[in-house]
């Protein structure tokens, strides 16, 4: 995107040059001012003619300080309030109407001023030394019969004046015209981009914005023209871009992120100096890139993980094995007590060690996120159900859910995992009596943020630096030191992250996973192929409970029969195997390609047809509940 910004400076840059180029051509004075009266382009002929100082003809310059100017070396005289002069311009100009006016300066020249208003706001204005015309209108009015010679040559020299006059016209008029189409089209490819791109002076006030910043960074104004950049971010955002900004200002390009406070969104901000001692800015929300990028990170380091402990713990499982054997051997032999109990200890020992591995094996084995539409309301519920035998019964469990109603794509079975085993952990630092907390709420559309707080004694210093690490534990030879690694690790395969605090009364867990809403299943028709009469019953049950109605077939021949004459199909559920010639897979090589498809098998994964299913879309595998239904419905329906 960056590239493409760049290109298009350097066309605008280059049509503004030549646009220059061709005015200066242009015997009038010409200037174009925009909406908040700034200059937007004037010719050499304008600076001349008004003798301007080199501030004042570049683009940006205040209407008001030219007039400033002027007033101050007599320009209008014999007006002398200068406040007076700049008030009653400046309102004229606002105005935007077309106008002609004929003055006299106070060099004795004459000129004309003739303004035409843009589309946009702004106008162009020409001036024009009409000097000679005026002389020779009065030496025509005092001599008229005595210079008719003279009066027909004069009477031609104004008429070829005119004509050039009226060329300049047409030419400044299509010279409005490109540039308004330019600008015009420079606005709408800016305003089409999922980024706010913009331009701030040298004061840190926006010039230029394609009013995308409400977009990037909610809560924030869309109309900031005039505005300074700290106002239009606010204190905080302000705050993190300030050091790359003024990093622009001296002259070098910055790329930076940061997390707004407003919902955790994270930006991603590129400031770009121009030559002019301001500043180019391009900023986009990065928010779920972020999110990707740190699942894809936590499958590698497993990936890794599991590649250089998967052979340690395949000699160390031996090892084990072997001294289990022997300790097995010696506590069949007669032995003094003190030996045997020796062997029970050591058999004890390496059996948890076996559990250890089986634990590290868990961790760095191929533990895949398996995202469907969940319902959180009813996890939480169920997880307190889960958990409360496993309580003393002087400790309190409560759930707190200030979640939407709508389901969420989560994986159930890792987030439960997860939170039981938090909430074990909390059991065992609170002793015999206590309260665990579970807390549910959004932070925005970005994130679900689930916190577990109890009232134990929090977290010591080095349990807050260490916790997150593989087999530090507090519990000494009752912990593995595993469990919240393993929380951490479906964290942050799910794109999250995860924050050990104290609080004033114990300790807390936040648990920050990304906020994905489940498509929502449509109603529909739902044609349903099936040649087992029961299960054809139970699969036509699970689709009418999802809201939709169900026609049903036993055959391929029948299922593309019923497609063929009820174009409102939405849905086809199919086994792989049916009766009569052809299977699932048939079925959807002759049905509409657009028409969504699951299938449905008890096939192994082994059989041939089953991973040729898998090639082909979604398959089920039975028995399927109908959560598990409703969640592929509503991917295959999106």
């Amino acid at each position: 995107m960056s590239s493409g910004r760049l290109d298009l400076d350097i066309s605008e840059q280059r049509i503004k040059a030549l646009t220059t180029a061709g005015l200066n051509l242009i015997g009038q004075a010409l200037s174009i001012y925009d909406s908040k009266l700034q200059l937007v382009l004037s010719n050499h002929r304008f600076q001349e003619m008004f003798d301007l100082p080199e501030e004042l003809v570049q683009p940006g310059a205040s209407f008001a300080e030219t007039i400033r100017h002027l007033a101050e070396h007599g320009e209008y005289a014999p007006e002398s309030d200068i406040d007076e002069i700049i008030r009653s311009r400046v309102d004229q100009a606002l105005a935007f109407e077309p106008h002609y006016i004929e003055r006299v300066r106070p060099n004795g020249q004459v000129i004309s001023v003739e303004g035409s208003p843009l589309p946009q706001g702004g106008w162009v204005a020409v001036y024009t030394d009409i000097t000679r015309t005026k002389r020779v209108e009065e030496l025509l009015r005092a001599r008229s019969e005595e210079l008719s010679d003279q009066l027909l040559t004069h009477a031609e020299e104004l008429s070829a004046t005119n004509r050039e006059l009226a060329a300049t016209i047409s030419a400044l008029e299509e010279a409005k015209r490109q540039l308004t189409e330019i600008e015009s089209r420079t606005r709408m490819t800016t305003e089409m981009m999922p980024a706010h791109i913009a331009h701030v002076d040298a004061d840190g006030h926006y010039t230029y914005s394609n009013r995308r910043l409400s977009s990037v960074m909610p809560g924030r104004p869309s109309e900031i023209l005039g505005l300074h950049i700290s106002e239009a971010l606010g204190p905080s955002a302000f705050a993190r871009v300030a050091p790359h900004l003024q990093r622009a200002y001296g002259g070098r390009t910055s790329v930076f992120e940061f997390t707004e406070d407003h919902d955790q969104r994270r930006i991603r901000v590129s400031f770009t100096p121009d030559q002019g001692g301001g500043v180019y800015i391009l900023s986009m929300d990065v928010t779920e890139e972020t999110q990707a990028r740190v699942a894809l990170q936590q499958s590698r380091r497993r990936a890794m993980a599991a590649q250089m402990t998967s052979g340690l713990a395949h000699d160390f499982s031996n090892l084990l094995t072997i001294i289990l054997g022997m300790q097995g051997k010696l506590e069949r032999m007669e032995l003094p007590e003190e030996a045997a109990e020796l062997v029970a200890a050591t058999q004890q020992t390496a059996r948890r060690g076996g559990q250890l591995l089986n634990r590290i094996a868990d961790m760095t084995g191929n533990r895949t996120l398996h995202p469907q539409a969940t319902d959180m309301r009813s996890l939480l519920e169920d997880m307190k159900i889960l958990a409360s035998p496993s309580l003393p019964r002087g400790m309190g469990l409560s759930v707190v859910n200030t979640l939407p109603d709508e389901a969420l794509m989560l994986d159930p079975g890792m987030l439960q995992d997860a939170l039981l085993n938090l909430v074990l952990n909390a059991r065992d630092a609170c002793g015999t009596t206590g309260q665990i907390t579970i807390s549910a709420h959004a932070i925005g559309t970005i994130w679900v943020e689930i916190t577990v707080t109890d009232t134990g004694p929090g977290f010591s210093p080095e349990a807050l630096d260490k916790a997150l690490n593989p087999f530090f534990t507090t519990k000494g030879s009752e912990g593995s030191g595993l469990g919240l690694p393993m929380v951490y690790d479906m964290v942050k395969l799910a794109g999250g992250d995860l924050q050990l605090r104290n609080t004033a009364s114990g300790a807390s867990v936040v648990l920050r996973l990304p906020y994905r809403p489940a498509p929502r299943a449509r109603d529909g028709l739902a044609l349903l192929v099936e040649d087992n009469d029961e299960l054809r019953s139970q699969f036509r049950d699970m689709l009418v409970d999802l809201g939709l109605s169900v026609v049903e077939a036993a055959s391929v021949d029948e299922a593309c029969a019923l497609a063929a004459a009820i174009e409102d199909v939405s849905v086809v559920l199919s086994d792989i195997r049916l009766e009569g010639s052809g299977t699932g897979l048939d079925l959807i090589r002759r049905l509409r390609p657009d028409l969504p498809c699951i299938l449905m098998t008890s096939l192994p994964l082994s059989d041939p047809l089953h991973r040729e299913a898998l090639a082909q879309g979604p398959v089920l595998r039975k028995p399927f509940s109908r959560a598990q239904l409703s969640a592929l419905i509503r991917i295959e329906a999106a």
